[in-house]
């Protein structure tokens, strides 16, 4: 029986960077969701079986950080991995709690993303089963 491949979820409203993170989770061997803001997220059937949320910080109506807290609200707990442009005022990104597993700057590099859904993937590991 074939494992099933872990799920990243990136949330962005920016179009080109949405879809290169998802291409770029794909290319890499991972089943990739990608979202344009966290109300579509929030709506998608497989929530409960993603394995890392990718999201921005600034968005539209609900923030990256508003997701998180409605997501721990809920009572989900998904290792997350907060991206942003505008770094200055997010240092309270930093205080979110333990299932926010990674921070980065736009651009990042790819190896630096790959690195905190690596660690996403194996804290979730380590929490469920």
């Amino acid at each position: 029986m074939p494992t099933k491949k872990p799920l990243i979820a990136i949330v962005d409203d920016d179009q080109s960077m949405r879809e290169a993170t998802r291409g770029l989770m794909r290319s890499l061997g991972f089943d990739a969701e990608a979202f344009s803001s966290a109300g579509d997220f929030l709506k998608f059937p497989d929530l409960r079986r993603t394995d890392c949320l990718v999201t921005d910080i600034h968005m539209p109506g609900m923030s990256g950080i508003d997701l998180h807290r409605r997501l721990v609200a809920l009572g989900e707990s998904i290792p997350t991995v907060l991206i942003t442009a505008y770094p200055n005022g997010d240092a309270r990104a930093h205080g979110l709690g333990s299932d926010v597993v990674g921070y980065l700057e736009k651009p990042f590099s790819e190896q630096d993303l790959l690195n905190c859904v690596r660690s996403a993937l194996a804290r979730g590991s380590d929490g469920k089963g």
